[in-house]
């Protein structure tokens, strides 16, 4: 049966990559939209696709305008009639060379509330056995985090807002400097992979299980890609953006009647406590 399927971030890096292993692998008839915030460069990416014999859709979508995240939804949707797989992939980067507080409010709006506003969209659109991915990292275990943190983002009856607001509450520390003392790591990127993780598992949790519906979250694992590249000396063990692709797309991909795993992170098909 043919597929509806959805990137963000899909005009570089992994996010190209999953679109062209989507194009390769889903059956006849299916569409994969490559979704990019910018119109040249998510064009200039199908153009490239489409040399390789290959031919995704686009439309514009920046997972930072709640309008624009709607917009695109209600399109995809009223054009098919639903979608079945969601990868939400796009992110913002930071670097090394800024402190954090100069770059933690953007950082968390486009990961963070980003992940928000797309499960908002996407999540009444989605068909009977649906794959929704979260693409994350091995960062966004409470693990990572100072134990007194851990109830802001596990605790029964959590929801989203939850997430939300914890989120906005560690950006302004940060922006006040007091970030440390709360027991906040030093590297934004942690506490916003455990947001994004969150919140993919809220969303699972409150699915019905009959409508054979999978949430999850995925670690790509290390990637050589631009965004990557400013954070590691040496690249030698990183993935390609193609590889590391494949298992994020199994994810997107598990058959009809799977039920695990759902409402977890995944890294090389492995489940990642978040515990």
């Amino acid at each position: 049966m043919s597929k509806i399927a959805i990137v963000t971030g899909g005009n570089q890096g992994l996010g190209l990559a999953l679109v062209r292993g989507l194009c390769r692998t889903l059956p006849a008839g299916s569409t994969v939209y490559l979704t990019a915030r910018d119109p040249d460069r998510g064009a200039a990416a199908v153009a490239l696709l489409e040399a390789e014999g290959l031919r995704p859709a686009f439309e514009v979508l920046d997972v930072s305008d709640d309008s624009s995240v709607r917009a695109a939804a209600e399109r995809i949707a009223t054009r098919h009639g639903g979608v079945d797989i969601v990868i939400s992939n796009a992110a913002a980067r930071i670097s090394p060379e800024l402190d954090n507080a100069s770059q933690v409010r953007g950082f968390v709006d486009t990961n963070n509330h980003g992940t928000r506003r797309m499960l908002d969209a996407f999540l009444p659109r989605l068909r009977d056995g649906a794959r929704y991915v979260v693409v994350a990292s091995f960062f966004g275990t409470l693990t990572q985090l100072d134990p007194r943190l851990w109830e802001r983002f596990d605790r029964p009856g959590i929801c989203l807002g939850d997430i939300d607001r914890v989120m906005d509450e560690y950006v302004d520390a940060v922006e006040a400097g007091r970030a440390a003392d709360e027991g906040w790591p030093e590297w934004i990127n942690v506490p916003s992979k455990v947001g994004q993780v969150a919140a993919a598992r809220i969303a699972a949790r409150d699915l019905p299980p009959e409508r054979d519906i999978l949430v999850n979250a995925a670690c790509p694992g290390l990637v050589d890609t631009d965004a990557s590249r400013p954070w590691f000396d040496n690249m030698d063990q990183a993935l390609s953006a193609d590889d590391a692709a494949i298992d994020v797309n199994w994810l997107a991909t598990l058959p009809a009647g799977t039920t695990e795993p759902r409402g977890e992170l995944v890294q090389y098909r492995k489940v990642i406590p978040f515990r």
